[in-house]
């Protein structure tokens, strides 16, 4: 009866940090995504002689990727939102980006 009890205190604690783990694991892959999109925009522009304010889709950046497919976020497997035009920093973000951990550039 007591190594139960042992037992399931030790599960009461380590849930919670195996949760906290996978979410922190996939906002890091989810950066990580972000900047190679945004890698592979800025290998689009200077490849297609593209300037500031030229419009750019993800069918477009594909094939600057791994595997020609644009990666999508691991919490959720939902699609990522480009800025739409080619820039100097380009706009990559998540519809995942309010969440905790944050899946954001630079913060």
């Amino acid at each position: 009866m007591i190594v139960v009890a042992i037992i399931g205190l030790l599960a009461a604690i380590a849930i919670p940090n195996f949760v906290k783990a996978r979410n922190t694991a996939q906002a890091n892959a989810c950066v990580s995504n972000m900047k190679q999109i945004a890698g592979a925009i800025d290998l689009f522009a200077v490849e297609s002689n593209k300037a500031d304010g030229d419009p750019v889709t993800a069918n477009d950046v594909k094939n600057y990727i791994k595997g020609n497919e644009v990666p999508k976020c691991p919490a959720g497997n939902k699609d990522y939102v480009l800025g739409g035009t080619v820039s100097a920093n380009p706009s990559v973000t998540c519809v995942n980006a309010a969440t905790s951990p944050q899946h954001k550039i630079g913060s």
